[in-house]
This record gives C-alpha cells, sequence and structure tokens, in this order.
C-alpha cells in the first residue's frame, strides 16, 4: 500500500468517529499514519495525544475493528494521562 493510499483508508475510518470533546486527525508518518487526538478549543484545558498506526495495522482485513479498539484504548490514555495528582506520582502525594 502507499502512503497515500493508508492515509485515505485511515481517513475514512476516522470519519465514522466524532466526539463532544475530542478532535482527532492525522497525518503521513513514514511508512504509516500518525493519529492525534485534542480536546476541543473552550474548554480551558489543552492537552495532546498522538499514536503512529504502522502499515501492517492499516492493512490487516480486521483494521475497522482494530482501530475502533486502539482509538478507545488511546481516550482511555489520553484521559489518564491528563490527572494533575494521583498516588502513584511519588513525592507529589500526600495523603
Amino acid at each position: 500500500m502507499t502512503v497515500d493510499s493508508l492515509h485515505d483508508k485511515v481517513e475514512r475510518e476516522l470519519a465514522r468517529y466524532e466526539h463532544p470533546l475530542f478532535r482527532f486527525s492525522i497525518q503521513p508518518a513514514g511508512a504509516g499514519v500518525l493519529l492525534s487526538i485534542d480536546l476541543r478549543e473552550g474548554l480551558g484545558v489543552e492537552h495532546h495525544y498522538e499514536i503512529t498506526l504502522h502499515e501492517r495495522e492499516i492493512d490487516n482485513r480486521q483494521f475497522p475493528w482494530t482501530f475502533q479498539k486502539l482509538l478507545y484504548d488511546c481516550l482511555h490514555d489520553f484521559v489518564v494521562e491528563m490527572f494533575e495528582r494521583n498516588p502513584q506520582m511519588k513525592g507529589e502525594y500526600s495523603s
């Protein structure tokens, strides 16, 4: 698959998703596609998350299903990364 066809395939799949809190975008990244997730403007908080999808993942026949799982896992990680304090932050948490 060419980089353009990989990008087009991810773009078509990503177009099936819309969320009121998150903005999704993609761009070519070497032999794959970079997926970026940002909070929508106006929420008073900025946060950015990105992951590279590799050709073998995009070219897989099960891509729509694996993409959904990947996207949901990324959103989970995105939200968890936004914690300003949690018990695992050493030196920053006091009981």
